[in-house]
């Protein structure tokens, strides 16, 4: 499973996550630091990699569109460091990463980890 890392990410987390054997990439190191929530789901779409972000749009968008892909991750955790980011994220992946490889919109707080199966609304 590919992970795109948002703006407003830490960068570093690509190499946190790289040490633990999953694959990244921040959108700022593939020219899309400014781009619009619907062409950073696009750019994820046509890698086949989940969304994390901290952005509520990106379920919104999901839901609105009705789409099946891709999974977005939201993390509702603020001022994470890259290190920390990583491990909240690995825990994520082993817990719901049947249904996010399925398709879903996920909402991880510190106490929770929520999932809903996309199409969101139907």
């Amino acid at each position: 499973m590919k992970l795109l890392l948002d703006q407003g990410l830490p960068r570093c987390t690509v190499r946190h996550l790289a040490g633990r054997g999953i694959a990244a990439e921040h959108v700022g190191e593939l020219g899309l630091a400014r781009a619009a929530d619907a062409q950073i789901l696009d750019v994820a779409r046509e890698r086949q990699a989940v969304v994390i972000t901290l952005d509520a749009d990106f379920h919104a968008l999901l839901a609105t569109s009705h789409a099946t892909s891709p999974s977005v991750v939201r993390i509702r955790i603020e001022g994470l460091n890259g290190e920390r980011l990583a491990s909240i994220l690995v825990q994520v992946l082993t817990a719901a990463g049947a249904e996010i490889e399925a398709g879903a919109a996920v909402s991880v707080t510190e106490r929770q980890v929520r999932v809903r199966l996309l199409p969101i609304g139907r």
